[in-house]
């Protein structure tokens, strides 16, 4: 009588990187980000930004039903230990996709990104983000290697208060600053850069452009 063979399961190692495959569902493999455009990469960014995210979610600042219901009965010394995995992932970007808006809303974009508006205090990017644009460790995140739709998502989010920081909220004020084209075009610049060779957040900010004032921020102090 024939029987029918099942493949043996596989082993469980519970080890961090078996033990974080659900994050990996969403965020891509390895948390490379998924090819959707809606869930950012989190392979490589500073530990002190992811472990910050996940108690925002946990502790109400960030609301998305998933992502609340995984990290609800997660320890803060759990919350580092998976922040801390994922920051150590040294994995290549893929290139960014084509844009489809015009070159003067790139241009403008640009402008925004990396000299901001000092007639309205608006920061330039790269103030806080780094000059490369790939976070400052430990609590800065790289903005490049973001999809469009995510970056946009965030920003829609601060402007209308759905995601928040520890006070002050320095995003949440840039964010309510900017119109939604300039929003669109400080995006579209943003998801249409290369990473730069070394693509590892800076271990310090850069120094002020002339005319810029210092940020205080509450949640990268």
């Amino acid at each position: 009588m024939a029987t029918a063979s099942h493949a043996a399961p596989a082993p469980f190692e519970d080890t961090i990187a078996q033990r974080t495959q659900a994050c990996t569902a969403c965020h891509g493999k390895e948390g490379r980000a998924a090819s959707d455009g809606y869930y950012p990469r989190i392979a490589g960014k500073p530990a002190g930004y992811l472990y910050h995210q996940l108690l925002n979610f946990r502790d109400g600042r960030r609301h998305y039903g998933l992502m609340v219901q995984m990290v609800d009965p997660l320890s803060d010394a759990y919350l580092m230990e998976i922040a801390q995995y994922f920051s150590q992932l040294d994995l290549p970007y893929p290139a960014p996709q084509p844009s489809k808006v015009t070159a003067e809303v790139l241009r403008r974009g640009q402008m925004l990104v990396q000299q901001g508006d000092a007639t309205r205090q608006i920061p330039a990017c790269v103030q806080c983000h780094g000059a490369a644009l790939t976070g400052v460790a430990p609590n800065i995140p790289g903005l490049l290697g973001l999809p469009r739709d995510y970056l946009n998502a965030q920003l829609g989010a601060w402007r209308t208060g759905q995601r928040r920081a520890h006070a002050p909220d320095c995003m949440g004020a840039v964010a309510r600053q900017l119109s939604p084209d300039e929003v669109n075009a400080a995006t579209s610049w943003l998801a249409a850069q290369t990473l730069p060779t070394n693509p590892h957040p800076a271990t310090a900010l850069p120094a002020l452009l002339p005319g810029a004032k210092a940020v205080a921020c509450g949640s990268a102090p």
